[in-house]
């Protein structure tokens, strides 16, 4: 098989893709049983090539979405290899009826991401939505289109409230924050941005102040003896902080004894906190 050679030119590569013939079952069968079995590399590249045609034609039915063309047939073949990857000659049917959920589901999630710096589709419906938007096409009067947003709600088991927002955020496109703006057009958008970063000054006493305080709490809780110690640390400290019936279980002691130990120790890392504060307040 002649593969196509990858170049900037769009056109050349299609042309060299239309020339691709299209493996007969039998060759197809053949080519998915060794790369199951032997992991042939070259039996997956020929099934791959040979399905390029269609991955072109897929991502044609996309270029509405203004993404390069060249970019979702990138990401379709990507798919296309994942689907060859997971393909089971064994049950019976096509490569190609197996192989379209997974290119359309590349190609798709490309534009979702391509689309907006706000990322879209964050959920099953939004990703629905965003592909069937343009289903509601254009109306003279609001109670047709009102009709229509119902309709495609109703269709996909979604709120008109999403289909409405879904629709606002599709056409609100970005803006560059350099375009120019006001009569002159001697403005642009970044220029009205405050600067809301904070400076080296107040960053340098607040990592300070982080230090000195990882500095207290460890010098405090030395002051605790183990048992304290570990209670402090797995009810204020761990990611998952356990229960005092569970401190209770682990010490072998009541629910009621464990908050007493735990009343004493912050009682004393309060007073040893109160201790480095007053201390940090005498002049040097």
């Amino acid at each position: 098989m002649n593969y196509p050679v990858p170049t900037g030119n769009l056109d050349q590569f299609l042309a060299q893709v239309r020339s691709i013939k299209p493996l007969s079952p039998e060759r197809e069968y053949e080519l998915a049983v060794k790369y199951v079995e032997t992991g042939d590399v070259d039996a997956a590249q020929e099934m791959v090539v040979s399905h390029l045609p269609f991955v072109v034609k897929t991502a044609f039915q996309y270029r509405h979405y203004m993404i390069p063309v060249a970019d979702l047939i990138q990401e379709g073949t990507i798919g296309l290899m994942k689907a060859v990857k997971r393909f089971d000659p064994y049950k019976g049917y096509r490569l190609v009826s197996f192989a379209v959920w997974w290119i359309k589901a590349y190609i798709k999630n490309y534009i979702l991401k391509s689309w907006n710096l706000v990322k879209l589709g964050t959920t099953q419906a939004q990703r629905k939505l965003f592909f069937r938007i343009g289903d509601i096409g254009e109306h003279f009067d609001s109670d047709s289109r009102d009709a229509r947003i119902s309709e495609l709600a109703k269709e996909l088991n979604v709120k008109t409230d999403e289909v409405i927002e879904v629709e606002a955020r599709v056409k609100a496109r970005e803006r560059s924050l350099n375009d120019t703006v006001g009569d002159d057009n001697d403005l642009s958008p970044i220029d009205l941005l405050e600067d809301g970063s904070a400076n080296q000054e107040k960053l340098l006493i607040e990592r300070e102040s982080e230090d000195e305080l990882a500095r207290s709490t460890s010098k405090a809780l030395k002051k605790l003896d183990p048992r304290e110690r570990f209670i402090v640390s797995k009810r204020f400290m761990d990611d998952t902080p356990w229960t005092l019936q569970r401190l209770g279980d682990h010490f072998g002691t009541s629910r009621e004894r464990v908050r007493q130990l735990e009343k004493r120790a912050l009682s004393k890392l309060r007073r040893e906190a109160s201790l480095a504060s007053a201390h940090a307040a005498l002049p040097a």
